[in-house]
């Protein structure tokens, strides 16, 4: 038997009207007739065409506040007769079941009631009972019938109906049964986690976007990104973003996020090398940049304030691969875009998503995103120093940039400009001497500087270090049994200490 199938018969049943019109006029032209449903059908015949209502073919009308319509033999059996076999063609023949050929669907809107904050009872009602049921049906006999599970695959059948006037073959619709199960793996999801809430029973997530990466980490890597990159960037310029890029970008703009004033970052494999907050971006930036030019060759930019052409002119100087900004001036995007290859991002949106996870030991390792910042209202001062000068705003300042640094982490400030920084030791005290190399590496003085650690200092020796070197401020989530013994040596050696009590641990 051929496997180019001819569309005869369409059912109907859509939520949202928006670009049907166009579908159902080409089907029309094409000689199709119309089984709809309600508004569906009044829409339909709004257009001109003749529509059979599938009441007329059920012998029931709606029922049950229209929770009811579809379900019937002589709809699903329409859809569910396999053409080749000769009983199911003197069954629907005995029971006058018309063949459907092609079912055209769009789901009650149940994710966008969830986030509209309804009303349970509104939530549940939007629980779609005939419309799932019919895409899996339909998507069961990809063999005869064509399913459309949502407008998403509208540009999809508009073009199958130029190209083919009316016909499918085989590929067409396994194609389409692949994305009706894609959709209705979907909305169950959506329907399981909100009813599993914070019991966190099992893992489902779904994303429909995917966007095929050069390859992933190393070259020998497969790569793809699933998600809405577009919703979050513009990209204005630049060669084709990769999965380390979308790493690297991932931690800028999450850096980003915490500062308010103009500040300016430079990051290198997810950690800053030099980040300052200034009057002006141009001040930002050169600030940030003497905090380590050499790691800054090739990193990552970004900025939430628009990029001037002074700015511009200065950034323009060094190789790097990606700038973010929220916006830049015409004359700045002159410049940057003089290389060809360099990615420029403008950040139209925050990130939302509250939870994070990873893929270990063959299963997922799900937590909530870090979202706890500390003010100066969260401190407590447990030393007989007080603070002084711009050590309260240089402390919150260094926390900020602590809770983004890979663990076990040391920052070191000073009149919010990232001296240096110790990433990703085994030891706190590596991690501590580390950053003040850096810093002398780079000409800096740490005399008066403050200092943030991820973790509690289970021993006096990272602050009797840092006090040597100049520290005269250090702020640390506390917690150690032995949180006494750095009390006491800040105390005894002229260093003020804050306990924020929040651990910031990042692996």
């Amino acid at each position: 038997m051929s496997s180019t199938k001819k569309i005869k018969t369409a059912l109907v049943s859509v939520y949202h009207k928006d670009g049907l019109d166009e579908i159902l006029k080409k089907l029309n032209s094409l000689g199709v007739s119309f089984i709809s449903t309600g508004g569906t059908r009044e829409f339909i015949e709004s257009l001109g065409f003749p529509c059979q209502a599938v009441e007329n073919i059920t012998g029931y009308p709606s029922i049950l506040g229209g929770r009811v319509k579809t379900l019937h033999p002589k709809i699903f059996g329409g859809i569910l007769s396999r053409r080749e076999l000769p009983e199911d063609a003197k069954q629907t023949k005995a029971y006058d079941i018309t063949e459907i050929d092609l079912v055209i669907v769009d789901l009650y809107p149940f994710q966008e009631t969830v986030d509209s904050g309804a009303e349970e009872k509104d939530i549940i009602e939007k629980i779609d009972i005939g419309g799932i049921s019919l895409i899996r049906a339909a998507a069961k006999n990809f063999k005869d019938v064509v399913i459309v599970p949502s407008k998403g695959q509208y540009s999809a059948l508009s073009a199958l109906l130029d190209n083919k006037q009316g016909s499918s073959e085989i590929d067409d619709r396994k194609w389409f049964a692949k994305e009706a199960f894609g959709v209705s793996s979907e909305y169950d999801s959506a329907i399981f986690n909100y009813m599993d809430k914070d019991e966190c029973t099992a893992f489902r997530k779904t994303e429909n976007k995917v966007k095929h990466l050069r390859y992933g980490e190393n070259p020998h890597q497969k790569g793809s990104f699933y998600g809405d990159f577009e919703s979050l960037f513009e990209q204005l310029h630049g060669r084709e973003i990769s999965y380390n890029n979308l790493l690297d970008i991932d931690a800028s703009v999450s850096l980003i996020s915490e500062f308010n004033e103009t500040t300016v970052a430079i990051l290198k494999h997810n950690n800053a090398c030099g980040i300052a907050s200034k009057a002006t971006v141009l001040e930002a930036w050169n600030i940030a940049l003497a905090a380590d030019p050499l790691s800054a060759f090739g990193g990552i930019i970004v900025s939430n304030t628009k990029i001037d052409k002074e700015a511009a002119e200065a950034i323009n100087t060094i190789f790097f691969e990606i700038i973010i900004a929220p916006a830049y001036d015409t004359e700045a995007l002159e410049i940057l875009t003089q290389k060809k290859n360099r990615i420029i991002l403008v950040q139209k949106g925050e990130i939302t998503e509250t939870s994070q996870f990873r893929s270990l030991l063959n299963g997922v390792l799900v937590q909530d995103r870090d979202l706890s910042i500390q003010n100066k209202e969260d401190l407590t001062l447990v030393t007989r120093r007080q603070l002084e000068g711009t050590e309260l705003e240089d402390l919150l300042f260094a926390n900020k940039l602590v809770k983004h640094t890979k663990s076990n982490a040391i920052i070191l400030v000073k009149d919010k400009q990232l001296l240096a920084s110790g990433t990703g030791q085994t030891s706190r005290v590596d991690a501590l001497k580390q950053a003040i190399e850096k810093s002398h590496t780079f000409g800096f003085s740490l005399q008066g500087a403050v200092m943030a650690s991820d973790a509690f200092f289970p021993f006096p020796d990272c602050v009797e270090i840092a006090g040597n070197a100049g520290i005269t401020a250090v702020i640390q989530p506390g917690g150690s049994v032995k949180d006494d013994l750095s009390v006491e040596y800040c105390n005894e050696n002229n260093i003020s200490m804050v306990m924020t009590g929040v651990r910031h641990f990042k692996h």
